[in-house]
């Protein structure tokens, strides 16, 4: 498979990002303008945000591919500038179209609002490269390509390591792949705030849901007898679609959960429908388990 993504930013050409003055600002910027829109930059050596945000920058008008420019003007070096376009702090961003400046920003701001930007900028339409792969994980991922998903979230996080919708898929693909010691590795690395994500909560709720069912797992054919001789004892049924899930059955889990819905709704307090619940979290609500899974939960519910 071709990657969608590399594994970092193509070097810009000479002309993409180049570093401007008071002498050349006309040609660099008003000029080049008439032709292709240009960022302009105002920053400083001794300004730390502007240490974040010019990179940003500079990897933003690169991976948009020559349809914007960039401009990066010192203001120590160019004073008479800088208060003609009244810079009162750094960093100061413009853009300029047509000779013009259109829009524009002061201060640091993360990469997606970065990306918001240039596309306003430029015109640009429909679904960006990194949004083209996490639609292309997400469908292997619902397809049983767990390799060829996790791949496509990797790259993605090569491009944008903050994509928490990537760094989620990640977590999901190592427990569906049942490798949960690297599943753990990966929530162990992230903070306290990033778990409070909802994307990153669910896989951790999938990670949760795996390793007791790997603890529960083994041997199910007891429980399976239980089951058989006596189709209404609903905790040997749960705790067999516990292990199940845990050894990577999804579907024979979510049968089973179904069928104590179907046989006594409100056994344990609900405890069957709220296990459901968490699976379908865990799968994701696109998965075509969780598709039909929450349509015959919803028929017995609502019948």
């Amino acid at each position: 498979m071709e990657p969608l993504l590399s594994a970092g930013p193509a070097a810009a050409p000479a002309d993409l990002i180049k570093d401007g003055s008071t002498a050349t600002f006309m040609d660099d910027v008003v000029e080049t303008s008439r032709q292709v829109p240009v960022i302009v930059d105002f920053w400083a050596t001794w300004c730390g945000p502007c240490k974040q945000l010019t990179p940003a920058l500079e990897k933003a008008v690169t991976a948009a591919k020559g349809a914007v420019k960039m401009v990066k003007i010192d203001v120590d070096q160019n004073q008479d500038l800088a208060a003609q376009f009244r810079v009162q702090s750094v960093p100061s961003v413009f853009a300029f179209k047509d000779g013009q400046p259109v829009d524009g920003f002061a201060g640091a701001l993360p990469e997606s609002q970065i990306k918001s930007f240039i596309q306003r900028l430029t015109g640009q339409t429909g679904p960006s490269p990194v949004d083209q792969a996490l639609e292309q994980a997400q469908a292997a991922y619902d397809s049983g390509d767990f390799g060829a998903a996790g791949n496509l979230y990797m790259q993605v996080l090569q491009e944008d390591p903050s994509n928490t919708k990537a760094v989620a898929g990640m977590i999901r693909c190592a427990v569906a792949a049942g490798q949960l010691d690297q599943a753990r590795q990966i929530l162990d690395q992230l903070p306290e705030e990033a778990l409070q994500d909802a994307e990153i909560a669910a896989a951790k709720t999938a990670f949760d849901l795996a390793e007791e069912g790997q603890s529960a797992g083994g041997d199910t054919s007891a429980l399976e007898a239980r089951v058989a001789a006596n189709a209404n004892d609903h905790q040997a049924r749960f705790d067999l679609a516990v292990a199940l899930y845990g050894a990577g059955d999804a579907e024979g889990a979510i049968d089973h959960l179904l069928e104590i819905v179907a046989r006594d709704r409100k056994w344990q307090d609900d405890g069957a429908r709220k296990r459901l619940v968490e699976i379908f979290e865990a799968l994701s609500f696109t998965h075509p388990l969780t598709v039909a899974g929450r349509r015959k939960l919803s028929s017995m519910l609502f019948a």
